[in-house]
């Protein structure tokens, strides 16, 4: 009888024995300490921690934001420190989707134009029918001229969210992408990047403060003075608070 070996999870991103440290002898701050943390791909992953936990700063490292003292960071098989400045601005380009607290919209621009611009500044020429699907998939049909004065909140983060998945990319990297929401828009946020995982096969990860919106993920890295101390599979608000308390998240 043959035996199946089951392949190993692709990863979207990873990192292994990543080190990074801020500021000169005697004053360094080690932010991140020898942390191996690996994204799997088609995966959602949230990172929580308390306040210093180092959470952000693995999640910029990760997504070639920032560079590592020592350790090895690695998206869709690229090996960030192999490359320089241009082509780690093409890899993100290509292959990393970006939401943050702060939605980040041009204010000239339409919510069309905010979406479509990664592929703008890539040169290419965005595809009217897709912007408007794109559109359609978070629920902004009808918003496609209105500029982001004109649009709530949670409706401007539905535009950064669609312009993150518009290009297809590798990984979606959200730092507190509900931080600035009222609750109904949260959830409305969170659902469209379990649809985008589910639906779409799209990877995420995903830093937050918010048992609640980590529970929507696949699992849950908890981060403490720059080191992974704990990790959860199928989270419930209920179980990533018992696990995060203690660390004083």
């Amino acid at each position: 009888m043959t035996t199946q070996v089951s392949a190993p999870p692709i990863a979207a991103a990873r990192v292994a024995d990543a080190t990074k440290l801020y500021g000169r002898a005697p004053a360094i701050v080690r932010a991140l300490d020898a942390i191996s943390v690996t994204v799997r791909e088609g995966r959602w992953l949230a990172l929580m921690g308390p306040s210093g936990s180092g959470k952000s700063t693995l999640l910029h490292c990760m997504a070639g934001l920032d560079t590592l003292t020592s350790g090895y960071a690695e998206i869709g098989g690229h090996s960030l420190g192999d490359l320089d400045d241009d082509q780690l601005t093409m890899l993100r380009r290509e292959h990393v989707g970006f939401v943050f607290q702060a939605f980040n919209l041009i204010p000239s621009l339409t919510a069309a134009q905010n979406l479509a611009l990664p592929i703008t500044l890539a040169g290419g020429r965005p595809d009217r029918s897709r912007v408007e699907a794109m559109l359609a998939n978070v629920g902004l049909s009808g918003r496609a001229r209105h500029r982001p004065s004109e649009l709530s909140g949670g409706q401007q983060q539905r535009v950064a969210v669609a312009r993150a998945l518009i290009t297809e990319p590798d990984v979606v990297f959200a730092d507190e992408p509900t931080g600035n929401l009222d609750s109904q828009s949260s959830s409305d946020i969170l659902a469209l990047f379990r649809r985008a995982v589910d639906d779409l096969g799209q990877t995420v990860a995903m830093v937050t403060h918010d048992p609640v919106a980590a529970a929507h993920a696949d699992e849950v890295v908890f981060l403490f003075d720059g080191r992974a101390v704990d990790h959860l599979e199928a989270p419930t608000a209920d179980r990533v608070l018992a696990r995060i308390k203690p660390l004083g998240g």
